[in-house]
């Protein structure tokens, strides 16, 4: 028996310049896919005009509502004069966009290279940038995304990992290295159960910060949620040696407080919520699997070699999760 194909397998190119059509452009037929996995993106040309960038929604991981207040939160920054890239509306002031059973948004194109974080004015402008943007953020919160849990980021991914994709050689290790590695990041969150939890961008990796015009610019608020504002502020951090970490540390908190209070027992969440993303990760990761796409950019993932790996990195951060917090120089 066949299996059913995945929903991506839709969008041919004629899919996708039929679908953009229909959105009232005119399309030269030029089409690039652009480096997405949990939606399809790509790059589509426009007769006589600047490319679009068209988004297509991974269908049943949002509902309407909660894309609608993603974008919603962006326009806020947008009015804040934040450098964001927003959807565009159409005529009739929609930004979430419908083709056959799909959803998507278009974006205008913007350039951009990942910033340094090794350099120190790069920090500061980030830190300046999120400082702004956590401003918009604690205005109000969001109602319809979720809320950076242990549940969902934690709990859930091990419990998945653990029923369908360790092996069974590693399995005991695993629950009993995870068993350690939750109760750690519990007790790290019950030290300060009063911490705010904001509107954040939540996943700030290089792929989504773009340095154009010594100005950092943000994209992709697919996975904001609530959360700390740490969950914006840690990714910034390299993982090297302690010293070099509160450097960086110092130059973003120092733009960072021109625009928003830091809650300074935050720092007690950065390796939990390291941890928590690395769990999480994994069980994207194993989520997507039936993805067509997965298997082919991850070859080396579900093997005993990743998963071994894994551990290991795992084992590191519960060493890391018992090291003093990182200190504001």
């Amino acid at each position: 028996m066949s299996l059913s194909p995945h929903p991506f397998e839709t969008l041919t190119p004629d899919f996708i310049l039929d679908a953009i059509d229909a959105q009232g452009f005119i399309t030269d037929g030029r089409i690039l896919a652009l480096n997405s996995y949990e939606n399809r993106v790509y790059q589509v040309g426009i007769e006589e005009q600047t490319p679009l960038i068209a988004k297509f929604y991974r269908p049943g991981r949002w509902s309407d509502t909660q894309i609608l207040e993603e974008h919603q939160f962006c326009y806020e920054l947008e009015e804040q004069e934040l450098s964001v890239v927003t959807p565009l509306k159409n005529g009739q002031g929609e930004s979430l966009l419908h083709y056959q059973d799909f959803r998507l948004a278009l974006f205008p194109r913007r350039g951009g290279r990942a910033p340094d974080l090794d350099n120190p004015d790069h920090l500061f402008q980030l830190g300046h940038t999120l400082g702004r943007m956590h401003m918009v953020g604690a205005a109000r919160p969001f109602i319809e995304r979720p809320v950076l849990d242990l549940a969902s980021f934690g709990y859930n991914s091990i419990e998945l990992i653990a029923r369908d994709f360790m092996p069974a050689s590693l399995r005991e290790a695993y629950l009993s290295l995870t068993r350690d590695l939750m109760q750690k990041i519990e007790t790290a969150f019950a030290l300060f159960d009063d911490i705010t939890f904001i509107r954040v961008h939540g996943d700030c990796h290089g792929g989504n910060l773009l340095w154009r015009d010594d100005v950092a610019h943000f994209v992709d608020f697919d996975d904001a949620r609530m959360a700390p504002a740490m969950q914006d502020l840690w990714m910034l951090l390299s993982e090297n040696d302690r010293h070099e970490r509160e450097l960086q540390l110092a130059e973003v908190l120092a733009g960072y407080q021109e625009f928003a209070d830091f809650d300074p027992r935050e720092l007690h969440l950065v390796e939990p919520l390291r941890t928590l993303r690395m769990l999480h990760y994994s069980a994207w990761l194993a989520r997507r699997w039936q993805d067509p796409a997965f298997p082919l950019s991850f070859p080396w993932f579900n093997t005993e070699r990743y998963w071994g790996e894994h551990i290991l990195q795992l084992r590191e951060q519960l060493s890391a999760l018992q090291e003093p917090v990182l200190r504001v120089l």
